[in-house]
């Protein structure tokens, strides 16, 4: 009996240790608090103990130093945000440098040579010191592009290797915990070919934040969802063909955090009616009353177009999007958090990222569903549920016709539910077989950005249209229409190909 009690208490011991496998690391802006009446989010506003790992975005660099923004991160939040500590011992906090504003030149001239290389690596280990972090974060958009030379290729894998040495030997002299060190990266195979060594990079880092947003946006002319988590036909951008790409060129699956955005993308349609998936747009949608941004919609200013919005669910990307009037946007919600989260469990990877935390629904003031309803999601799925058990998620599938009418314009309404460790999933689909296959092929076009300013990129595709879709009522059940592409009517479940697609 005293072994058996033993060995209980050693696979609950192996079970929680398990836990702790995945990290769900959450960005903060240094702007959040500027934004107007109850969207201002200072430091002290977030919850230390939601995710594993806190980032502030972003600090500078000057004279080839990493140097605060400026007086007021240095005085007052640097300081609050690393306090955060004091009321969860196990909380770890970094510095990210960087940024798509941030540009590129001075991060070529600081990686040139091995002098003002080792310049700026003095100068981030006083920083972080000085302050309290636990680590540095590099996002540098992008070695090879925007003006970079193709050998800050070479030099930026330098840094990195001089950089985790120094943190080594920093250590040792000092007896304390090596600093950490992240990378915010693409998740286009163009860039990631141009940008990184994969391989050096996967065992120099401790963990690889993948932007698996801004896969679409306003600066295209057909509508596209943000963040979608599986690819469509003709379309192969999606954050499982991101990570799948990372992995094939030699990135290990448990330093490989998905990136998950807690806002939308937001087009201006060409016509109000024509509101699907790839429909014509003609530029972005009006910007958020917080926000300020064309074609920018923050979690908590989606919450309030939604109310008298149209909203839809896309079958295949596992993704919701929703119009009004002539304004349409791709976001994610909950559920799609859901299934990014089973994703991840089920693919083994090291966790979740968050761009960010400031864009949620920090008090729960806006959607009416508590505190951080998207990145609560995250906790309960990667971290609580872990506890619990060290298998892959288990799925039941319950589905009943409820009703079924033929012919254009019909609907057919289906409804599930999927049962996880963490909670319950409305859905009507296959979820076992979604998560196990993805559409192949390379990603053309967009990267991902870790940044709140309107995107610009210099890989514009314009996509095809097709792909299905269906609307959601609420949040459960969803309801399946016939598929409507360019006029055409097709059937949920079967393959939809528009012309002109390619197979």
């Amino acid at each position: 009996m005293g072994r058996l009690l033993l060995c209980a208490g050693l696979v609950l011991v192996l079970q929680l240790h398990a836990g702790a496998a995945h990290k769900l690391v959450c960005y903060f802006t240094n702007w959040a608090h500027n934004r107007p009446g109850p969207a201002s989010v200072w430091p002290r506003d977030l919850d230390p103990f939601l995710c594993t790992h806190l980032i502030f975005a972003f600090a500078s660099m000057n004279d080839n130093q990493m140097v605060a923004k400026d007086l007021q991160d240095e005085k007052i939040l640097y300081p609050e945000f690393n306090r955060l500590k004091e009321r969860n011992r196990e909380l770890k906090t970094l510095l990210s440098i960087g940024g798509w504003n941030f540009g590129t030149s001075r991060f070529t001239a600081m990686l040139a040579t091995a002098a003002t290389r080792e310049r700026f690596i003095g100068s981030v280990i006083s920083l972080l010191r000085t302050h309290g972090f636990d680590g540095l974060d590099l996002c540098f958009l992008y070695p090879g592009l925007r003006g970079s030379p193709m050998h800050d290729r070479w030099n930026f894998l330098f840094l990195i290797q001089e950089l985790l040495s120094a943190f080594q030997k920093e250590a040792q002299l000092t007896v304390r915990p090596r600093l950490l060190l992240s990378a915010a990266v693409s998740g286009d195979p163009h860039v990631i070919q141009t940008a990184y060594d994969v391989p050096r990079l996967g065992r120099l880092l401790d963990f690889i934040n993948v932007l698996t947003y801004d896969l679409h946006g306003s600066w295209e002319k057909f509508t596209g969802h943000n963040s979608p988590l599986y690819s469509l036909a003709g379309d192969p951008k999606s954050s499982a063909n991101a990570m799948n790409y990372w992995r094939g060129q030699g990135a290990p699956s448990e330093k490989l955090l998905l990136g998950f955005p807690t806002y939308g993308r937001t087009f201006r349609l060409l016509q109000a009616s024509k509101n699907w998936l790839q429909a014509e747009a003609v530029g972005p949608a009006s910007p958020g009353k917080y926000t300020k941004q064309p074609g920018f919609l923050a979690y908590y200013e989606i919450c309030s177009f939604l109310q008298g919005a149209k909203k839809w669910w896309i079958d295949h990307q596992y993704v919701p999007y929703a119009s009004k009037g002539e304004e349409w946007v791709g976001y994610d919600d909950a559920t799609s958090f859901r299934y990014k989260a089973l994703y991840i469990k089920r693919e083994h990877l090291g966790g979740a990222m968050v761009w960010t935390l400031d864009l949620d629904d920090v008090r729960g003031a806006f959607c009416g569903t508590g505190p951080f309803p998207l990145v609560s999601v995250l906790k309960r799925l990667l971290l609580q549920a872990e506890s619990s058990s060290t298998h892959s998620p288990k799925f039941w599938l319950s589905s009943a016709v409820n009703s079924s009418r033929t012919g254009p314009g019909r609907l057919t309404e289906t409804k599930a539910l999927i049962v996880d460790a963490g909670g319950l999933l409305p859905g009507g689909v296959n979820v076992t077989k979604a998560l196990t296959t993805d559409s192949g092929g390379s990603l053309p076009g967009g990267e991902g950005v870790a940044t709140e300013t309107q995107r610009k990129t210099e890989h514009m595709t314009t996509p095809p249209r097709g792909g299905t879709v269906s609307p959601a009522r609420g949040t459960v059940p969803f309801v399946r229409p016939p598929v409507v592409l360019q006029g055409k009517t097709g059937t949920p479940g079967e393959k939809t190909v528009a012309p002109g697609t390619p197979e």
